[in-house]
């Protein structure tokens, strides 16, 4: 189990990524306990057996209209294909730049790289400290049979106008959206309609945070909502 001949189904790309990245893993509280590849940290019988839980980062970018940048994954995602979520999601690696507890610049340093990674928005079009850490939350997710999340997510929120140019190994597709847009796209997703899906994590922020969130963002009072002592822990 586990080398890369059991996977010779999985995408080319998306394979190299799941051995070479190492995420980053912590306890329960966010404190770095090691490292271990992309793969191991995903699957789910490692999450359930040594309760695996690495730090991600999800990113929610608005333009100056105060609409939310929405992602499809890519059909070759290896966890959650083809579903609809936020503006970027991914994992900071283990390495120094991207370990900076002070403000969460490692994490903010990891989100940067992400958004040109995966939607080749530009460094400067998104300079780091122009991200608000607005909180964090843990959760777990299964994807499918063998493949899932445990994650102790940073919310990032970051208000910018970019230019976007998605990888299409990354995304499939992509839009901006106002409240009453993904209000609807919430309820086509409840309603099953247009094969319409979402990430579980997108919908754990959705439901919990995001629109007393995005009041914040249209007030320009942002740094008000942040509460980055809280960890919560969400099903």
């Amino acid at each position: 189990m586990g080398d890369a001949a059991t996977d010779s189904g999985m995408d080319a790309v998306q394979r190299r990524l799941m051995f070479e990245d190492e995420c980053i893993l912590v306890d329960e509280n966010d404190n770095v306990v090691g490292h271990d590849t992309k793969y191991n940290c995903h699957l789910m019988e490692k999450i359930e057996s040594e309760n695996l839980l690495h730090r991600a980062f999800s990113v929610f970018l608005f333009n100056t209209k105060y609409e939310l940048l929405l992602q499809q994954r890519s059909a070759t995602k290896v966890t959650f294909p083809l579903v609809w979520t936020n503006t970027c999601c991914s994992h900071p690696l283990y390495r120094e730049s991207e370990l900076i507890p002070e403000n969460a610049l490692g994490v903010r340093n990891a989100a940067q790289r992400k958004l040109l990674d995966e939607l080749g928005i530009p460094a400067e079009d998104v300079p780091v400290d122009q991200f608000t850490p607005l909180g964090r939350i843990l959760y777990k997710a299964p994807s499918d049979g063998k493949w899932g999340e445990h994650e102790l997510d940073y919310l990032l929120f970051i208000v910018r106008d970019v230019n976007v140019n998605p990888n299409p190994d990354e995304v499939a597709d992509i839009k901006y959206v106002n409240k009453e847009e993904l209000k609807e796209l919430l309820r086509k997703a409840d309603a099953g309609e247009g094969g319409i899906k979402l990430s579980p994590w997108f919908r754990l922020v959705v439901d919990n945070f995001l629109f007393k969130w995005w009041d914040h963002v249209e007030k320009g009072t942002l740094s008000k909502a942040a509460d980055m002592k809280t960890i919560h822990k969400l099903t």
